[in-house]
């Protein structure tokens, strides 16, 4: 019996200490355990009695949904779906066909075959429209018809396309697949390696230090990395790359949270494999997060020249917090700010606007730091660069563009209507870009504006009010006047679009890799980064 009595005692003490040390709870307990029991009688009233059937895991999902969204975009809860894809993520392998998928209503559409992987093996191209796997239609098939096409490594699958009008089979043997880090590295010139680092997964510094070395080992006295579209990954890659070019104990990152036990101070851990060779680092808009990181603390040590457009602008930290039936939230934690003092958070979501959207922190609002030379650098608008080249500014009409699939699909017409010996030699133009526009013709390209919903809005008030018989000319004038003008915005759009035809007709003819190759002839950023390198006057001169 006494026994007992202590087991009472003991388990209410626990409990209680285990509130009082929760430091997320410290005041809020009784106001979250009344929300809790508020909104769990809500849910169960509404599933019991609501004159409908209810979905009770959909709706939950929108409630969730609904909650996180009043917080930032990266404060996400993950199903068993997203915990998987988020895993292979960050490890950079899974057992498929190793090829970069679309899941459509009707079809899975190969966007890129990974070169010598399975779907590259068994002869699939991108554009190819798989229908059936097995003897299951993706139409006729009710989940993600994308899990179709995994498996087991060895295992064997058959699979119906249609390519260029055509339908045909082929039979796809599943391999484990590795997804790099490090897609490439070469040497541009004799003096010039060249890396590129696509993302931080676990495999990022082994594979960046393993480039290095290589390149090193070449002739390279100078290199260029590439950070272009990585949106980032795992901070402790990051640091430990950062670490490859500036000596053991140096302060590269710290974060700062209202949780105590997430305030954390990064060095680097490791001897550097080289702190003098010159350094060119590109970004770009897409460079998010580690790869702000990287770029942000490297340019504070004033031990690399920046080069290309601002970056995203992501100074947030994010930690997955484990829920039950395998699922995750994902949380932001805590803000990350580079030797300097800086974060270079970009987008406000705690203090939105009157239409409830982000904003993004003013000009005149950026806080100015001093890296280690005493160069000027600011906060609040993501890693400005050294030497700024500018980046193409786009609009939502080529943004639905590029997001329907339109260059993706007239890249790929290209390549069945077009034999190309040197695909380095291509060079599209005028007469290319006439022939594109035609195409979203053909295809009914239509994107409507904000605008033009605004004004059908108001017309149709108009009409609900029996005001509409003095402005329906007027009307019909706006929206024509409109159309002429999206029309004008593609023209104005030009050279972003050739480039994005560009990329994707060189991954057509020589996959991803030979897209690399292309840039080191082609590529802006890449020739004055090259141009830079080659005067160390001119390169020490942006450092000093």
């Amino acid at each position: 019996m006494k026994k007992l009595l202590k087991r009472k005692v003991i388990i209410p003490v626990l409990l209680c200490a285990v509130f009082l040390t929760t430091s997320a709870f410290k005041n809020d307990f009784f106001e979250i355990a009344k929300q809790i029991e508020i909104f769990t009688m809500l849910f169960k009233e509404i599933n019991m009695n609501y004159v409908d059937d209810t979905n009770p895991g959909e709706l939950m999902d929108t409630a969730i949904k609904s909650m996180l969204a009043d917080l930032d975009p990266y404060t996400n809860f993950m199903n068993e779906q997203d915990v998987e894809a988020a895993r292979i993520n960050n490890t950079g392998d899974y057992t498929g066909i190793g090829a970069k998928v679309k899941t459509l209503k009707d079809k899975l559409l190969i966007i890129e075959p990974y070169k010598d992987y399975p779907a590259d093996k068994a002869g699939l191209k991108a554009g190819d429209e798989i229908i059936k796997v097995g003897n299951t239609s993706i139409l006729d098939y009710k989940d993600d018809a994308g899990n179709l096409l995994k498996g087991t490594a060895g295992s064997q699958v058959e699979v119906t396309f249609n390519r260029q009008g055509k339908t045909q089979t082929t039979t796809i043997k599943r391999a484990e697949v590795e997804i790099k880090a490090v897609p490439h590295f070469s040497m541009i010139n004799n003096n010039t390696g060249y890396i590129v680092l696509s993302s931080f997964s676990r495999k990022a510094h082994s594979e960046t230090n393993y480039a290095l070395r290589d390149l090193k080992a070449q002739g390279a006295k100078r290199i260029i990395l590439d950070l272009r579209g990585n949106p980032g990954g795992l901070v402790n890659e990051a640091i430990k790359i950062v670490n490859l070019f500036v000596p053991k104990g140096q302060l590269v990152v710290t974060t700062k949270s209202k949780v105590k036990k997430y305030n954390r101070t990064y060095y680097t851990q490791n001897d550097p494999i080289d702190t003098e060779i010159p350094l060119v680092i590109l970004i770009d808009g897409k460079s998010a997060s580690a790869s702000e990181i990287v770029s942000g603390s490297l340019q504070d040590l004033d031990r690399a020249v920046i080069v290309g457009s601002r970056s995203f602008g992501k100074g947030l930290v994010q930690r997955p917090k484990e829920l039950t039936y395998g699922t995750q939230i994902k949380i932001t934690i805590s803000r990350y700010y580079t030797p300097s003092g800086r974060c270079i958070q970009a987008l406000d979501y705690w203090h939105r606007n009157e239409n409830g959207e982000a904003v993004r922190v003013k000009q005149e609002n950026y806080n100015e730091f001093k890296t280690k030379n005493g160069r000027k650098v600011f906060d609040g608008g993501g890693v400005f660069p050294d030497v700024l080249i500018g980046s193409y500014k786009t609009s939502p009409i080529t943004s639905a563009i590029v997001n329907n699939d339109l260059v993706f699909n007239y890249a790929t017409n290209y390549y069945y209507k077009h034999k190309i010996n040197d695909i380095n030699s291509l060079k599209l133009n005028d007469t290319d870009f006439k022939d594109f526009k035609n195409y979203l013709k053909t295809n009914n390209f239509t994107f409507e504006t904000d605008t033009e919903k605004a004004l059908r809005k108001a017309f149709e008030i108009a009409k609900k009010e029996e005001l509409n018989d003095n402005i329906n000319t007027d009307y019909n004038t706006l929206i024509s006047n409109l159309n002429k003008s999206k029309s004008t915005v593609i023209d104005e759009n030009k050279d972003y679009l050739l480039n994005k035809l560009t990329e994707e007709i060189v991954k057509q003819y020589a996959y991803r890799e030979g897209l690399y190759d292309y840039y080191k002839i082609h590529d802006n950023d890449i020739k004055k980064a090259t141009e830079i390198l080659g005067n160390l006057s001119t390169y020490s001169g942006y450092l000093n």
